[in-house]
């Protein structure tokens, strides 16, 4: 399986792409150009949670590549209203997606042709999912898992105890050679962060 990788954006935010199935993971700041510049076109956006720097691209790329876009139901605010951010004191406005498609956790989903294992671990964001590719043992994780460390807590509607039992719970018994593509930062295994991770052992 081909995987494209872009980071984007002040928080050097990680998108991924599968030409071959036409599958965009999230949307950070300049994806669209990325992706224009690549000659790359999108079937489905999934995005993993509905923090800005994940979304920031999505409404363009919905509109320039009329494509699907699909997320979690408690995402639906964060991505569908102008001044979500505002409200809680954020500088930023987004420019809103039409309504997608709601994704629930599920043991296997089909998806452009792939089967995804949809995972809901919250606690770094309300609604947020993980996806993993199971026949090729790829997890795209967004913000939850990283290299040596796990996705901040401290945002509205973070919760770190919620987020540390759900990374105990739900990727951990994944396996230990999954490779985990996270949000921010390099990859790394299921197998590495659960020997090795402080937030975590």
């Amino acid at each position: 399986m081909q995987i494209d990788s872009f980071t984007g954006g002040i928080f050097d935010t990680n998108c991924f792409f599968l030409p071959e199935n036409g599958l965009l993971i999230d949307a950070p700041q300049d994806a669209a150009e990325w992706l224009k510049a690549e000659g790359y076109a999108v079937s489905t956006l999934l995005l993993t949670h509905g923090h800005i720097d994940h979304v920031w691209d999505a409404a363009r790329i919905q509109k320039e590549h009329d494509c699907k876009v699909g997320y979690h139901s408690e995402t639906e605010p964060m991505v569908t209203q102008r001044g979500f951010f505002k409200e809680f004191g954020f500088g930023w406005e987004i420019e809103p997606i039409s309504p997608g498609f709601h994704l629930e956790e599920s043991a296997a989903t089909a998806i452009e042709g792939r089967d995804f294992q949809v995972l809901l671990v919250p606690g770094h964001c309300p609604g947020s999912l993980c996806f993993l590719d199971q026949k090729e043992r790829v997890l795209f994780g967004g913000d939850v898992l990283f290299a040596g460390g796990v996705g901040r807590w401290d945002l509205p509607g973070g919760d770190g105890p919620l987020l540390f039992q759900g990374i105990r719970e739900k990727l951990f018994p994944l396996g230990d050679d999954i490779a985990v593509l996270p949000g921010h930062g390099p990859a790394t295994k299921i197998g590495i962060e659960r020997q090795t991770n402080p937030f975590l052992t």
